[in-house]
């Protein structure tokens, strides 16, 4: 310390100002070789860094050094608060440099090695999180972890841990035999050899459990805390509707309504952050995730079929405005998320200082209009938050604004459209949050779905062309020459091998750009990555999908990822893969190993439905009537056009324009009339040319 201290002032002398990064920078560690964000930011630490890889791996068991393993993420904001405290700290570095092989994730890029150490954390304290922070053996077994930590607290652990490693080792190894042992035996699935049987009154019992949970007041679950959960109210929303449940219509609908309307909805910009940190939907954490928003453009998508509510469309068209704007490169791919921080107005980092407003200012720009807009936004202790900020939060529909106002709908919608003019402007002079611009397949496949989603509800073309552009990115960037995928993209270069979400995601929406496109091209790629999966992913033991290929270095465990969370278990996408194509092509083996790793994960669904939303939305596929639609003859894209303007969640589309020898399509072109061929469970009843009648047959 001191002989840097002294290189710093010979140099203050000496340089004249030619080294200004080095006096800015004192501190330059390995991670300033890598491309992720999150790791470039921990790369002028005095914590001596290194990225996960072999080489990392293999100093630590040659110096027989522990391993600390610090997982975070570029947006994650009690990331940001740990390094300020502690990774900048020289005397927290000094203990940590002594002792141990210090090691930063990103748990973006590296999913598997985040997933068995926060089991390994779950297992150990109960609870998880980010930042994640573990120390392991040399052989890379954990014995000790936790997340958020202050610096005299984690200072402390540190210090112990190292006295007992070194003072009595093997009550370390004897530790970390027991939990090794806990954490293979969290994501082990056995196969379940009862028969498969896949009935309504067992969804309807699932969702009876799940029901106690609801919160009918606010929306969401219950709690001090709202997740969105896309996938849960895409599944609710579609049980509902298949079964004309109203009450439970309602229930969703007041959720995605409270959800727009709330502070965790970007009412200026467009987009949604992660979560909120209340029950209303007010105030969020900053955040904002490609992954969220992606599956919600699809979730309010098919909401706004549904209902043709104004509200969901105009969701769906700023957070893709926001997309588009924010989240977008040049060669279609997409970033990965916003930081939930910001410089405020004296330079310092803040959570949200971005988006929040004091009531002076609001004043002085809206001027007359300000008290409508503060009855709108609620600028009153409805809307008020910490130090006298606003986030901004609706309560009222249109209509109350309306009459209590004495204005019109058109009127509203005028205000409405220059208030958020006027902020916007202002509000994109600031300081803005960071942005993680890596790309990751998995959360490109949900968004290139999202956009391909928008366009078949809203028909504009414009969402086809992102949805497209993506697409090609994908194939031409993502997909390997042996047929594998890369997991991330970073500087013109594809890093990573693909986990098994990366594969199930693409698959999926490969299959969805080919429902509304019928460019055959994406259905043969689904089917190619597909077979891909079955090479390397494969358990012939359980007949699930392990989350990592058998290319990949071995890590403390071979997960299998089946339980849904904010983005559905990889697993449950590819079963649901699996249930379609088997459909497309006629395949046996798909449709066996859909079936199967349905029934393998039945057992736990009744107990836990809402970890299961994606399973229970397959189950639906069984226990329902399931239709496939084949659209054959020149017309084919017109009708297909008509047809998706009705909500029909359980279907799929083959379509073709000419001769076309897949499965539902072998001879049924005829040059002279464009026929639709509705079938369920291979039994087809006559083909009809009128759109209106298919539709018929599809509701019987």
């Amino acid at each position: 310390m001191k002989n840097i201290l002294f290189l710093l002032i010979v140099c203050m002398v000496s340089c004249k100002g030619q080294n200004k990064e080095i006096m800015e920078h004192p501190f330059t560690n390995d991670l300033i070789n890598e491309t992720s964000p999150y790791l470039l930011q921990h790369a002028h630490n005095p914590v001596n860094w290194n990225a996960w890889n072999d080489k990392t791996l293999a100093k630590a068991k040659e110096e027989k050094k522990l391993m600390l393993i610090s997982i975070g993420y570029a947006s994650c904001h009690w990331c940001h608060v740990m390094e300020h405290e502690s990774f900048e700290d020289s005397l927290v570095a000094q203990v940590m440099n002594k002792n141990f092989v210090n090691i930063k994730v990103d748990r973006e890029e590296r999913p598997d090695v985040d997933q068995v150490y926060m089991n390994a954390v779950q297992l150990m304290t109960g609870s998880g999180g980010w930042p994640l922070n573990v120390i392991a053996l040399p052989d890379g077994r954990p014995v000790w972890g936790g997340t958020y930590f202050k610096k005299e607290a984690w200072v402390s652990a540190l210090n112990q841990i190292s006295k007992l490693y070194n003072d009595n080792p093997k009550k370390l190894y004897d530790y970390a035999d027991k939990l090794e042992q806990g954490i293979k035996s969290l994501d082990v699935v056995t196969l379940n050899t009862d028969e498969p049987v896949f009935e309504k009154i067992f969804i309807e019992k699932a969702l009876g459990n799940w029901s106690a949970q609801f919160d009918n007041t606010d929306g969401g679950m219950r709690g001090s805390q709202k997740f969105m959960m896309p996938n849960n109210y895409h599944f609710l929303l579609r049980y509902a509707y298949q079964t004309n449940d109203e009450k439970l219509l309602d229930y969703v609908n007041l959720t995605l309504t409270k959800m727009a309307y709330g502070g965790v909805f970007d009412q200026i910009g467009g987009g949604f952050s992660r979560y909120s940190t209340d029950s209303k939907w007010h105030v969020p954490h900053f955040e904002k995730m490609l992954y969220d928003n992606a599956q919600l453009v699809s979730l309010y998508s098919d909401a706004y079929l549904v209902t043709k509510n104004d509200l969901y469309k105009n969701v769906v068209t700023e957070t893709l405005n926001y997309v588009n704007r924010e989240m977008t490169a040049e060669n279609g791919a997409f970033y990965s998320s916003l930081d939930a921080d910001s410089n405020n107005p004296e330079g310092k980092l803040e959570e949200g200082a971005f988006y929040v407003w004091k009531d002076e200012k609001l004043k002085s720009l809206l001027k007359d209009d300000f008290e409508l807009f503060a009855d709108y936004y609620n600028i009153n202790n409805y809307g008020l938050w910490e130090h006298d900020n606003y986030v901004l939060i609706r309560k009222d529909a249109d209509s109350t604004i309306i009459n209590k106002h004495n204005i019109t709908q058109d009127s509203l919608n005028e205000k409405a459209k220059k208030w958020k003019e006027i902020l916007f402007n202002v509000r994109n002079n600031r300081s803005k949050p960071r942005l993680d611009n890596k790309t990751l397949t998995s959360w490109n496949a949900l968004m290139l779905k999202g956009y391909v989603d928008a366009y078949r509800v809203f028909n504009d073309k414009d969402h086809l062309y992102a949805a497209e552009k993506n697409a090609a990115f994908i194939k031409y960037n993502q997909i390997r020459k042996d047929g594998g995928l890369n997991h991330s993209y970073k500087y013109g270069q594809s890093t990573i091998n693909g986990y098994l979400e990366d594969y199930a995601t693409t698959i999926d929406a490969f299959l969805t750009l080919y429902e509304v496109t019928l460019n055959e091209k994406w259905l043969t790629t689904a089917k190619e990555l597909t077979d891909y999966t079955f090479t390397h992913f494969f358990d012939a033991t359980s007949n699930m999908f392990f989350y990592t290929s058998n290319l990949d270095e071995s890590l403390v465990s071979r997960p299998i990822e089946y339980r849904d969370n904010v983005i559905p278990a990889s697993n449950s996408i590819m079963a649901k893969n699996l249930f379609k194509l088997s459909h497309y092509f006629d395949n046996e083996q798909y449709a066996t190993t859909a079936i199967t790793v349905l029934n393998n994960v039945k057992p736990e669904i009744q107990e836990y439905p809402s970890s299961y939303s994606n399973w229970l939305d397959l189950m639906m596929n069984y226990a329902f009537p399931f239709y496939e639609v084949a659209i054959v003859g020149d017309d084919a894209k017109e009708k297909l056009f008509e047809l998706n303007k009705t909500y029909i969640p359980n279907k799929l589309i083959a379509g073709s324009t000419d001769e076309n020898n897949l499965p539902l399509l072998e001879n049924r072109y005829n040059p002279k009339e464009t026929f639709i061929y509705v079938c369920v469970n291979k039994a087809c009843k006559l083909p009809v040319t009128d759109v209106n009648k298919a539709i018929e047959l599809l509701k019987e």
